[in-house]
């Protein structure tokens, strides 16, 4: 596995560390990217959530985000992410958190412009997960892209709160959905 694009492109990741974590393909993030609007990340804060290798968020750094932080659960694929971070020079410009990720919602600095997620196929709450995003208070800033990646034997609404999905795009069995957030009062940047 290796970092698609910008700075850090060509690096080689770690995969994973125990089973069950299935990381992003880089076919499914050099799309992502290349769909995504560099003002959606590029000097922004970035979260990758379900982190797993932290490949996602390594790709936000890469391609220009701020900083960036990484919510894993699993304490062995928090210690991959942060050798994965090492080995891509961006160690310091990240934060790596072991722990439940909608219960981390809370304690994130938030302002995020871009949160991406993967989270494993057979979680069966994702809509809680997706309805905690939206409602967390100063999570996302206004204009932030939510991209969510999910099995297509899941179907994402088309609207969580104040997040409105704008496209969808399937790569095999994977679907990535992607929302804007607009909260009432703030339009789109883009």
């Amino acid at each position: 596995m290796r970092v698609g694009g910008g700075e850090a492109r060509g690096r080689r990741l770690k995969g994973a560390a125990v089973s069950g974590v299935r990381p992003t393909t880089e076919r499914v993030r050099a799309a992502i990217f290349n769909i995504l609007a560099v003002e959606q990340y590029r000097e922004r804060p970035a979260l990758d959530l379900f982190a797993g290798t932290g490949s996602l968020g390594i790709e936000a750094l890469s391609r220009g985000a701020a900083r960036a932080d990484f919510v894993e659960r699993d304490r062995r694929q928090c210690a991959v992410i942060r050798e994965n971070l090492a080995a891509a020079g961006f160690a310091e410009r990240a934060d790596v958190r072991q722990g439940d990720a909608i219960r981390s919602l809370t304690s994130l600095p938030g302002g995020y412009g871009l949160a991406l997620l993967d989270p494993p196929y057979r979680m069966g709450a994702f809509h809680a997960v997706m309805d905690a995003i939206a409602q967390q208070p100063g999570l996302l800033a206004p204009d932030a892209m939510v991209v969510a990646g999910h099995s297509r034997q899941t179907e994402l609404r088309a609207a969580y709160g104040s997040l409105r999905r704008v496209t969808l795009r399937q790569y095999g069995d994977n679907v990535v959905d992607f929302y804007l957030n607009e909260p009432k009062g703030a339009g789109p940047e883009w």
